[in-house]
């Protein structure tokens, strides 16, 4: 018996070292071109004569861009497939990151940017959908957070990569040349190696297909029995509009340290553009480490809103120590903005299986998009009040850095009122590890 459940186990490993890592490469690529534009605000400054919030505008336009398609994506992800609506906006938004090294004027570049936003909407929850059709609630914090490694590794790349174009071009070249990246490798490894399902996929085993299947069915079984399935009910619950509420408080904090980071680090270090792409990469090394630990963590313990409140209460006290400490101590700086960008990005795993455990299976796809579109509006309100507080205090990043930490607490406070319905009971409870709480959502 003992040597047939090693088999299952084992059969069930394909997935995470064939599946999880060209999605991670599909949206390392997603990342870059939408965060690279923190690397091209100086000279986006000399060549088109933006200040500091019209370049927080331009960054954070994106995400109003963003909103069109999360929802549609879901569903589509959900209802028809994950594998060609993903594959299809890989291409449109490909064309769009080239044309933004085209733009002659501010107005150009909003627009390219809006739409940028649109063509990428609606990847991150298709993805999502995604991986809850290969991985069971028990495995899923730490399958989203393997994916969501993608953040802190497409920072890692993009940093020095842009750093060095920039040393020897422009902001322009930075665009085109990270822009062809979804035509040469993003589009051809998502068509060959992506399936929809256990069942549409040629390399998947039988034994490997029932053990993921036989996981997914008893969720299912697992679903309270008010649960219910309308796409009327997501916008009516309250459950789905407080996560949204926690993850747009998250992505003013994240995307008000991501788009500033290199600025930051330039005036910390006042090193060339390839020193600070290098320095720039650090602190996302330490945030591929959080995000696995606090997943792992969170996996084990059940307490998901716990881990994500832990994570963010971190980001929150580091972020403004490195920015208090900036011009004295520039190494201490750096270690503290290292651990502060760790707890922004921690929370991902823990977060997203609360979110897939809050609500009814039926409907996770449509929910999961509405947490994404209307939540990533704080990667546009982050940017902006980051540059706006900057313009107001002279250059100044502490109460911007105090504005996003405040979020990020905050993001963290209100997930604490999410725990009956998206941690998971532990075991010996009578419920069983994978039950899911039956309080009705309202």
């Amino acid at each position: 018996m003992t040597s047939v459940a090693n088999g299952v186990r084992s059969s069930g490993r394909k997935r995470w070292t064939r599946l999880i890592p060209v999605a991670i490469i599909v949206y390392i690529i997603s990342f870059m071109d939408r965060t690279n534009i923190g690397f091209a605000l100086n000279g986006l400054h000399k060549d088109l004569g933006i200040d500091a919030a019209q370049q927080g505008l331009a960054a954070g336009i994106f995400f109003i861009g963003y909103l069109t398609l999360q929802i549609p994506g879901g569903y589509l992800a959900e209802r028809w497939s994950a594998k060609k609506f993903v594959g299809i906006m890989i291409l449109i938004w490909g064309v769009l990151a080239v044309l933004g090294g085209f733009v002659q004027n501010f107005g150009q570049l909003l627009v390219v940017r809006f739409f940028l936003g649109v063509a990428e909407a609606g990847i991150w929850p298709a993805i999502l959908v995604l991986i809850s059709h290969w991985f069971p609630a028990k495995e899923r914090a730490r399958a989203y957070a393997f994916w969501m490694m993608n953040i802190a590794i497409a920072s890692i790349i993009t940093a020095p990569l842009s750093g060095w174009i920039l040393s020897f071009s422009d902001w322009r070249m930075l665009f085109i040349v990270e822009g062809i990246f979804p035509f040469v490798i993003a589009a051809p490894i998502w068509w060959i190696f992506v399936a929809d399902r256990p069942r549409d996929a040629k390399w998947c085993t039988a034994e490997e297909r029932a053990y993921i299947e036989d996981g997914l069915a008893a969720d299912a079984a697992a679903e309270p029995e008010h649960a219910h399935a309308s796409i009327r009910s997501v916008f009516a619950n309250s459950v789905v509009w407080r996560l949204t509420l926690v993850y747009f408080l998250i992505q003013i904090g994240f995307y008000g340290i991501n788009i500033w980071l290199p600025k930051v680090v330039k005036t910390i270090t006042g090193g060339s553009s390839i020193e600070v792409g290098f320095v720039t990469a650090i602190p996302y090394v330490l945030a591929m480490f959080g995000l696995w630990y606090n997943a792992k963590a969170a996996d084990k313990s059940g307490r998901y809103s716990t881990h994500v409140l832990l994570s963010m209460a971190v980001g929150a006290v580091a972020l403004v120590i490195s920015v208090a400490t900036g011009n004295s101590m520039p190494f201490l700086a750096i270690a503290f903005i290292s651990i502060a960008v760790a707890g922004a990005l921690a929370y991902d795993g823990p977060f997203w299986a609360a979110a897939s455990r809050a609500m009814p299976i039926a409907v996770a796809g449509t929910a999961m998009g509405l947490i994404n579109a209307v939540g990533n509006l704080g990667g546009f309100v982050g940017p902006y009040v980051g540059g706006f507080l900057q313009d107001a205090t002279h250059g100044s990043f502490l109460a911007a850095s105090v504005f996003l930490a405040a979020c990020l607490l905050a993001a963290g406070l209100v997930m604490l009122t999410l725990r009956r319905r998206g941690d998971r009971p532990v075991s010996g409870t009578g419920k069983g590890v994978n039950a899911r709480p039956t309080t009705n959502a309202h």
